[in-house]
C-alpha cells in the first residue's frame, strides 16, 4: 500500500434525524476509539453536521459532507458553500457521487468545480467515479472511467490534489448486495492509480488513496483491503449501524 493510511468513510445519505446521528456518532465513538491506525470519516445528512460535529470532536473520527456548491455565497437557494461545511466542523466532503450524478444532473464539469472549490478552501475532497452495469457488460469500465478522472481533474496541477482521495463505485454494485469481486475491484483500482501516474506522476499516483465503494460489508472488507491498490472503502448501508461500521473500521488485513 506504500504506506498510504487506509480511510474508511461511512456516507450515511439521506437518513438519520439530528437525534439519531447523534446517538449514532455517540455509539459509534465508544467502539472505534482506539482504532489508531485507519483515518474514520462519517458524512451524516446536512441537518445533522454541526451535532454530530461536537460528539467526534477530539476523536479519531473525521466529520465529512454528502457534497457542497462551488460558490463561496449567494442566490443559491438550497446549496451549501465550502465555508458553511468548515464552520460545521467537516473536513472531508463527497463529490460526484453516483446517486448525485444519476438523480441530480451532475457532470464531470460540476464535479471538477466542486473538487477545485473544496481544494481551495482546505476540504478534502473524495471524488467518486464508476461505471454502469450496461457499461460493465459493453467492456466500457476503462473508458467511462478514464473520461471521468480526467475531466474531473482537468486543470489542476500535481500540489492541488495532495489531499484528494478517488473512491470507486461501480454502480451496479451500490445498495444492490452485489460487490464487484477483489480481483475486480484491484483491476479498476490499479488502472485509476495508473491514469493518475499517466497525468499528474508517480509521486501523487503512490501517495493519493483510492476507496472501493459498493455493498462493503464485515464479510467482505478483509479480502478488499489485501488488495495492494484499495487504499479504504466508501460505506452506504453498512456505515448506518455503528456495531456493523466498527466491524468494518476494524478490519484485518492479510497482507
Amino acid at each position: 500500500m506504500d504506506n498510504r493510511r487506509p480511510l474508511i468513510a461511512g456516507n450515511w445519505k439521506m437518513f438519520k434525524t439530528c437525534s439519531e446521528a447523534v446517538e449514532t456518532a455517540k455509539h459509534l465513538v465508544k467502539l472505534v476509539s482506539t482504532s489508531v491506525d485507519v483515518d474514520v470519516m462519517i458524512a451524516p445528512p446536512f441537518t445533522a453536521l454541526a451535532q454530530v460535529s461536537d460528539v467526534v470532536k477530539g476523536t479519531c473520527i473525521s466529520l465529512g459532507a454528502q457534497n457542497l456548491y462551488w460558490e463561496a455565497q449567494g442566490a443559491y437557494t438550497g446549496e451549501i458553500s465550502p465555508s458553511m461545511l468548515i464552520s460545521a466542523g467537516c473536513r472531508y466532503v463527497i463529490i460526484g457521487h453516483s446517486e448525485r450524478r444519476q438523480y441530480f444532473g451532475e457532470t464531470d464539469e460540476s464535479v471538477n468545480k466542486k473538487v477545485k472549490s473544496s481544494v481551495n478552501n482546505t476540504l478534502i475532497p473524495v471524488m467518486c467515479v464508476g461505471e454502469s452495469e450496461k457499461e460493465r457488460e459493453l467492456n466500457e469500465t476503462f473508458s467511462v472511467l478514464d473520461k471521468q478522472v480526467k475531466n474531473g481533474l482537468e486543470g489542476f496541477s500535481h500540489d492541488d490534489l495532495k489531499t484528494l482521495v478517488i473512491a470507486y463505485e461501480p454502480v451496479w454494485a451500490i445498495g444492490t448486495g452485489k460487490t464487484a469481486t477483489t480481483d475486480q475491484a484491484q483491476e479498476v483500482h490499479k488502472f485509476l492509480r495508473t491514469t493518475i501516474e499517466t497525468i499528474f506522476g508517480n509521486m501523487l499516483a503512490k501517495s493519493m488513496r483510492i476507496l472501493y465503494g459498493g455493498s462493503v460489508k464485515p464479510n467482505n472488507i478483509d479480502e478488499l483491503m489485501s488488495m495492494p491498490d484499495v487504499d479504504g472503502a466508501l460505506v452506504g448501508g453498512a456505515s448506518l449501524d455503528p456495531e456493523t461500521f466498527s466491524k468494518i473500521v476494524q478490519f484485518q488485513s492479510q497482507t
